[in-house]
């Protein structure tokens, strides 16, 4: 339950990311705003899909007519094949954004109250939708699809973008308070969990569902924890750890993009039978890292191609590196270290 907090940290990440390159803007400049948007996102969007949609289809043992195939490329193109649904709610997030943009303008000096706000919204939606008040579109699958399961997250990762000094001040400053926090956060989720799997509490819902409203205190602690996470690798002078940044942030949204081709290999060829002679916490361990690797040295491969945007969302890359380069700032740097 609680490894559901990436889909809420991916979106405060790019939310935030996004609101800080525009904050000190009067206007968004729309032209070059849908045309980054277009390459870093849409169109690997698209070319991942299709390439999911023919590696399932060609490996298949179905045999569904032409109509039927472009059919369901069709469905997955608006709904999202598996984790690339992450990437539909970004694209819902960029056409609201300019409606985002000016409201966070609007109520300037008075973005609490706004974050106070979204977050009672957020509590009441979140609740609604666990305990089936809302109609069915707007729940369980078809809710991780929609934007608006997400909007205090969105809302706090522009409010954030906009006061980033004051909160990185005072992150640092409660580390440990923000940490301890969290993890009680975490006991109490958990204790909810098993009282409603195990129907001592039937009135706790649904233990399945991906939207407990339980879990928004940790998400927002494990936010906040990831965020202290990249300060301490920013703060890191090794220059391995530097270099592991740097290729982390580099190469983490191609990762994110072709993991479930290596996913999928693996459980072809019998990955899961390890769980009889290996302990199943070991076996996931193993599989992040191959896993991992492997998309790692893919997305590595692809950046050294023609494909490199379609594929991976970032300029080609020489084959060799240059061999001298500009130290980054601790900013830079921790902003890499949160992407990884």
């Amino acid at each position: 339950m609680l490894t559901h907090m990436t889909r809420e940290a991916f979106l405060f990440v790019s939310a935030c990311m996004l609101a800080y390159s525009q904050r000190d803007l009067e206007r968004i400049e729309h032209r070059s705003f849908w045309s980054r948007r277009l390459t870093m996102v849409a169109i690997p969007y698209m070319c991942w899909t299709l390439i999911y949609f023919l590696f399932f289809m060609f490996t298949s043992s179905s045999s569904a007519s032409l109509t039927s195939d472009l059919t369901h490329l069709g469905y997955l193109t608006v709904t999202g094949y598996n984790q690339l649904y992450f990437l539909v709610v970004l694209l819902e997030f960029y056409a609201l954004f300019p409606a985002f943009f000016w409201l966070l303008r609007r109520t300037r000096g008075h973005h609490g109250a706004l974050m106070a706000a979204s977050a009672v919204v957020q509590a009441v939606f979140v609740s609604l939708m666990h305990w089936a008040v809302l109609p069915s579109l707007m729940q369980g699958w078809w809710a991780t699809r929609e934007i608006t399961s997400y909007q205090f997250y969105l809302v706090a990762g522009m409010v954030v973008a906009y006061h980033l000094e004051d909160v990185h001040r005072w992150l640092c400053s409660h580390a440990r308070s923000v940490v301890g926090c969290t993890l009680v956060s975490a006991g109490v989720a958990e204790a909810w969990y098993y009282l409603a799997a195990d129907h001592v509490v039937s009135w706790l819902g649904s233990a399945s569902d991906p939207f407990q409203p339980i879990v928004i205190p940790f998400n927002v602690g494990a936010i906040a924890c990831l965020y202290l996470i990249g300060v301490g690798l920013a703060k890191c002078r090794a220059p391995w750890a530097r270099a592991a940044v740097r290729s982390g942030s580099d190469n983490a949204y191609g990762v994110y993009l072709a993991q479930m081709v290596f996913i999928t290999l693996l459980g072809w060829w019998g990955w899961r039978h390890l769980n009889s002679v290996l302990p199943w916490p070991l076996v996931i361990v193993l599989s992040v890292a191959v896993v991992f690797v492997a998309s790692m040295a893919l997305t590595a491969l692809l950046a050294r191609t023609c494909l490199a945007k379609a594929l991976t969302g970032r300029a080609r890359v020489p084959w060799r590196a240059p061999r001298q380069a500009q130290p980054e700032g601790t900013t830079a740097l921790t902003a890499r270290a949160i992407a990884s």
